[in-house]
């Protein structure tokens, strides 16, 4: 009677029909991506402009300053998403180990000038026309944060690597090399200035190595050595690294102390911008003071356009508007997980892990740190917070997104059946590659009764 059974429909056909008949079309995964990250950046260039319209009018006399160079990275970001979304993935391993060596030598370059500076070996962090100040190195009139391009170089070039090896990752050796001495370099470079970007680095590669198979006995192994690591770094604040100073505060050990004591005995230093983001929260209630009315633009809160920049959305928007820019988020880590589950080509499936991972990794630790249930460690809001290398890395890597939805198999199949105009697809991206055929599948044989002379046999 149990095999007459059908099996019963899942909860989102039975409560969701129409949601669940939106999923199932082809390109859902691409749309869902579009209007998820549309909708996040569209609010990140609202909320920069009212945490720096009052700020930028007192400096410069003109309130759009701040704005308008947050509109033209926001701009080089679309392009960047352009071009990624239009990138064959071989194209993107081809390209992931020169992004990757980029990267490393960047960050090189700007540790070794502030630490220079720290021994008092040069004046202060310039040498010939690369100057570096905390995360930025800027080489003339152009700056970077190397840190935000060695995330898109290690979900390339590990997801490369990873995919290479295969089944071969379940030795030691070949897990081992090259994939853990560059992710140490790596971790060492940038943990040197920035350990947020560390922590995130390090959600990447678990992500990654996640989604390839690997035993939990390496997740064991790096748990550790990331303590480890993350322990070092702390203590080697004191003696000057990043933008700590010899005889000083340790500012890391003391964001640390700072979240593990209650808020009553935290009044100034490293717990200033911590009670004045609960402030923000407090006061917004569930529908905010309203757009532009926030007081924290006021210089009463450091870094209210990019790490805190959540805290002026809690208060001017509320609550209403916190579970909004939550709900993207989520919508966004569900599309992106989505897609490395349908894709077939192990380096999309990885690297789609990879951004995933990356960017929820990030929104996470930087809520929070300011809502208080995570240490503060100095990480921008994606697509929300000010910051120009951080944002065009970012929309590149979601154009990366794009391009591994469209060549989802059923996306193949659908926009190859149907292929738009010529002129769209010289435009805006062509045609994704067609996916092998399916293999029928063989029947399977019901299990039934035995013959009555077998049955008879097995009687005697």
């Amino acid at each position: 009677m149990a095999e007459d059974q059908k099996p019963r429909p899942s909860l989102s056909r039975q409560y969701l029909p129409a949601v669940h008949g939106l999923l199932a079309r082809p390109l859902s995964s691409y749309y869902l991506l579009i209007a998820s990250s549309g909708l996040l950046l569209l609010i990140g260039l609202t909320m920069v402009f009212s945490a720096t319209s009052v700020k930028a009018y007192a400096q410069h006399g003109n309130a759009f300053s701040a704005i308008r160079n947050q509109i033209v990275f926001a701009a080089l970001g679309l392009l960047g998403f352009w071009v990624c979304q239009r990138l064959p993935a071989r194209t993107l391993r081809a390209l992931g180990k020169y992004v990757l060596a980029a990267a490393l030598a960047l960050l090189a370059v700007l540790d070794l000038l502030l630490a220079l500076e720290s021994v008092n070996a040069i004046k202060s962090a310039q040498l010939g026309p690369f100057e570096a100040k905390l995360l930025w190195l800027y080489i003339g009139p152009v700056g970077i944060q190397p840190s935000e391009l060695a995330k898109l170089g290690v979900v390339l070039w590990g997801a490369d690597v990873i995919a290479r090896k295969g089944a071969s990752l379940g030795h030691w050796r070949e897990l081992a090399m090259p994939l853990f001495p560059v992710v140490g370099l790596l971790f060492v470079l940038v943990g040197y200035n920035d350990l947020g970007t560390m922590l995130v680095l390090l959600a990447l590669i678990v992500g990654l190595l996640w989604t390839a198979g690997v035993r939990l006995r390496v997740f064991a192994a790096l748990g550790v050595l990331g303590l480890s690591g993350i322990g070092l770094l702390i203590a080697a604040a004191s003696r000057g690294a990043g933008s700590g100073e010899v005889g000083q505060e340790n500012y890391r050990l003391a964001r640390l102390t700072s979240f593990l004591n209650p808020p009553e005995d935290c009044f100034q230093g490293a717990c200033y911008q911590l009670l004045q983001g609960r402030s923000a929260i407090y006061e917004g209630g569930w529908f905010g003071v309203g757009l532009g009315k926030s007081a924290l633009k006021w210089d009463w809160l450091p870094e209210a356009d990019n790490d805190f920049i959540f805290a002026v959305v809690a208060e001017e928007l509320g609550v209403v508007g916190c579970v909004v820019i939550l709900a993207l988020f989520a919508v966004l880590a569900y599309t992106g997980f989505r897609i490395a589950r349908r894709v077939d080509d192990p380096f999309r499936r990885l690297a789609a892990t990879g951004i995933t991972t990356w960017l929820v990794a990030q929104a996470v630790i930087n809520i929070g740190g300011v809502v208080g249930l995570l240490p503060i460690t100095g990480l921008p809001l994606p697509f929300i917070s000010a910051g120009g290398s951080a944002l065009v890395v970012t929309l590149a890597a979601i154009g990366m997104l794009a391009s591994f939805a469209r060549a989802e198999p059923d996306a193949a199949r659908a926009l190859n059946a149907r292929p738009p105009a010529r002129w769209v697809r010289l435009v805006w991206a062509p045609l994704p590659p067609l996916p092998p055929p399916r293999r029928p599948r063989p029947p399977v044989k019901k299990a039934g009764r035995a013959p009555a002379r077998v049955g008879a046999e097995r009687r005697r």
